[in-house]
């Protein structure tokens, strides 16, 4: 039995596959967490979605911001982008179904055993665990909830920037969700830095990757997150471990096993597709 953390796999399928192959994956014994955005960019984003419902309780997946945009499109308050490939979902037969699994997926994993916790762009500085656990339930209860419209129809957006307790609304629902979706770069009092998205050393003045900050989490406790594909994934630091390693822009995709801290990788065989 083993434990692994799998990268975005942004509708690529056919690299997942080959990666489960190379490390022996045994869905009567292993388990596979993914670290958001499952789909989009890639060419199978259809078939991923489908293969990852297909798992039942033999995975956990968090939600990431490409996730959340397609739940946007599905629920009419949002519009598709130039580079996006989630058509082929919104035209499926089993669309609906598609959708309510995906809005029942958390923002947010911890478990004790691995003292591992999981998001899909990491932790901010300025929450501890049970802060972030609670925050990111919050989204998760307006998400599976009857109201779930008024959330899609005010989820973009760069600000609030800085996190208070005392937000409120739907501000304060879009602040926990970029906190822990969008992420990448925060100054030393957690303000976020949202259009920045390149390499650790392209931060703007005043900014660091959120990593670089002390963080409020267990002593011993490791963090796996997504997203950052510029990072190649590497952040230099022993428990957060980087796990988007750029599979649909002709990288690599790349599962971390929780058991021994072992990484392992394969070579990007897809092609995207222009839409």
């Amino acid at each position: 039995m083993a434990t692994y953390v799998i990268g975005d796999l942004q509708g690529c399928l056919t690299p997942l596959i080959e990666l489960l192959e190379q490390i022996h994956y045994q869905p009567e014994k292993d388990t596979l967490w993914f670290a958001g955005d499952l789909i989009n960019r890639g060419p199978e984003s259809l078939e991923t979605l489908r293969f990852i419902k297909s798992l039942g309780d033999s995975a956990i997946t968090v939600l990431g911001n490409h996730d959340l945009h397609l739940l946007a499109v599905a629920y009419g308050h949002g519009n598709l982008k130039r580079g996006d490939t989630l058509t082929e979902i919104l035209t499926a037969s089993d669309r609906d179904d598609l959708m309510n699994w995906l809005r029942q997926q958390p923002l947010f994993h911890y478990d004790e055993t691995f003292n591992v916790a999981m998001a899909h762009a990491g932790i901010p500085p300025c929450w501890d665990l049970n802060t972030t656990q609670a925050l990111a339930k919050e989204v998760e209860n307006k998400l599976q909830s009857d109201s779930v419209d008024e959330y899609f129809s005010a989820m973009y957006g760069n600000t609030p920037n800085k996190w208070s307790d005392d937000l409120k609304g739907m501000d304060r629902l879009r602040s926990i969700t970029n906190y822990l979706t969008r992420m990448r770069f925060c100054n030393v009092k957690s303000k976020l830095d949202l259009k920045s998205k390149e390499a650790i050393n392209t931060a703007s003045k005043g900014y660091e990757p959120w990593f670089n900050y002390p963080l409020q989490i267990p002593e011993g406790c490791h963090v796996v997150f997504g997203h950052w594909a510029a990072l190649e994934g590497n952040t230099e630091k022993d428990h957060i471990h980087a796990l988007d390693t750029g599979c649909v822009w002709g990288g690599s995709l790349t599962a971390l096993r929780l058991d021994d801290m072992q990484r392992f990788s394969t070579p990007c065989t897809i092609n995207r597709k222009n839409s």
